[in-house]
C-alpha cells in the first residue's frame, strides 16, 4: 500500500513539474519570416527600375536589413521571469552577389509586446555569430524582462540594429 502510494505521489509530482514548465511561457514561436526591406513602392517607375516613393518595411519601429533574407526555421521560447531560447537555421541572404552568404552577422534576439507605439524592445544582452550556413543560437536573458506579452512580435536583428527575420508565434496548442 505504501509503495503504491509512494509511486502516486511521484507521477503527480512529476506531472505536476510538466505543467508548470508548460505555462511559464510568455510567448512561443514556430517557424520564421526573413525579411524584404521593401513593402512596397509607388509612382512612376524611374528609368533605372527603382521608384521614386519607396515604403520600407518597418517592424514596430525597428528597421529592415539591407537586401532580402531567408530563414528556413527559427523556434523560440520566452518564459515569464525572461529567459529565451531561440534557435534558427539558415538565415542567409536570398539576393545580390553575396545570395546564400551569412554576411558575417552577429545577431541578437528582440521582443516587443505592444501592437500601438510606444514600443518597448525587449533585447538579449549579447548577439552570437551567423554559423556559415547561417544557423545559430541564442540562451539568454531578455532586457528589460516583460510583465506580459499580449501581441508578440520576435525579430532578430543585427549589431546594427535592423531586423533579418522574425518568428512567427505559436498559438495555442499547435
Amino acid at each position: 500500500m505504501m509503495k503504491k502510494a509512494g509511486v502516486i505521489l511521484f507521477a503527480l509530482g512529476i506531472a505536476g513539474h510538466v505543467s508548470a514548465q508548460a505555462t511559464d511561457f510568455i510567448a512561443r514561436f514556430d517557424g520564421g519570416i526573413g525579411v524584404i526591406p521593401v513593402s512596397n513602392g509607388a509612382g512612376p517607375m524611374n528609368l533605372d527600375g527603382t521608384f521614386p516613393n519607396v515604403k520600407l518595411n518597418i517592424v514596430r519601429g525597428v528597421n529592415p536589413g539591407a537586401g532580402p533574407w531567408r530563414i528556413a526555421d527559427l523556434r523560440a521560447d520566452v518564459h515569464t521571469d525572461g529567459r529565451i531560447k531561440v534557435r534558427g537555421h539558415g538565415l542567409l541572404l536570398a539576393s545580390s552577389n553575396s545570395i546564400g552568404q551569412n554576411a558575417s552577422q552577429n545577431v541578437f534576439a528582440t521582443l516587443i509586446c505592444e501592437a500601438t507605439a510606444p514600443f518597448v524592445e525587449h533585447n538579449t544582452t549579447f548577439s552570437v555569430p551567423l554559423e556559415p550556413n547561417g544557423d545559430f543560437r541564442i540562451d539568454d536573458t531578455l532586457d528589460p524582462v516583460p510583465s506580459d506579452c499580449l501581441s508578440p512580435v520576435l525579430l532578430i536583428r543585427n549589431t546594427g540594429g535592423v531586423w533579418f527575420a522574425a518568428g512567427i508565434p505559436k498559438l495555442g496548442d499547435d
